[in-house]
């Protein structure tokens, strides 16, 4: 058994992030869509993602900054533009996923890398990927920026304004996992599928939200 305390010479940052990276998954990836000021768009995965609140909607997501302590392309747009699309990719666009990715210039379009076509999105100006089964379109509300230094992450809350779904994974009250075949981050190279299912039946509580108030 090892106790660290964070700023340890012997943990270092990218150490901490293998250690966070490795424990705490599956994580579901946001797979974003942005647009900078001179509408060139970006698409780029994240898997420091999750819903931080439900009325109003608003998702969370954290881009690292990188080796070099500079921000994503992402930050770099909604700082620019403050929209973006947040798709759920499943396991059918986990390569096209992936490809995206990379680590291009500035200004150079994943669509095309990736091979995915655009379209709108009600509400805001950045585009979707056509295929994705969801995505969200959001505003954003805020950045909280936790450093300058390399790894620091920027916490993006993003308000949901529009939704896209389709109509064969979502029927008005469930979304199909078979459908969807949704996918979660590992360490590394590592994703996981969510075949394996398995029921814990939530204690009653009288200041939960009902069932029939979550709509389930």
């Amino acid at each position: 058994m090892s106790d660290y305390l964070i700023g340890d010479h012997d943990l270092s940052p990218g150490k901490i992030y293998r250690l966070l990276s490795g424990s705490i998954c599956p994580r579901p990836i946001a797979w974003v869509s942005t647009l900078d000021g001179e509408g060139n768009a970006n698409l780029a995965p994240f898997s420091f993602f999750n819903v931080v609140s439900v009325n109003p909607p608003v998702l969370g997501f954290s881009p690292l900054l990188d080796g070099d302590a500079s921000p994503k392309d992402t930050i770099r747009n909604l700082d620019e533009v403050g929209e973006c699309v947040v798709h759920i990719s499943g396991e059918g666009l986990v390569e096209e996923m992936n490809a995206t990715s990379a680590g291009l210039p500035h200004h150079e379009d994943e669509f095309a890398l990736a091979g995915l076509d655009k379209v709108s999105m009600p509400g805001v100006s950045v585009p979707r990927v056509a295929n994705a089964p969801v995505a969200f379109g959001c505003r954003l509300r805020e950045i909280i920026r936790f450093g300058d230094e390399p790894l620091a992450g920027n916490l993006v809350l993003a308000e949901v304004v529009s939704i896209h779904v389709d109509d064969a994974i979502w029927d008005g009250r469930h979304v199909s996992l078979e459908g969807l075949k949704p996918i979660g981050r590992m360490a590394g190279n590592d994703y996981a599928r969510c075949t394996d299912l398995f029921v814990v039946e939530r204690p009653a509580s009288g200041s939960a939200m009902s069932r029939q108030e979550r709509g389930g």
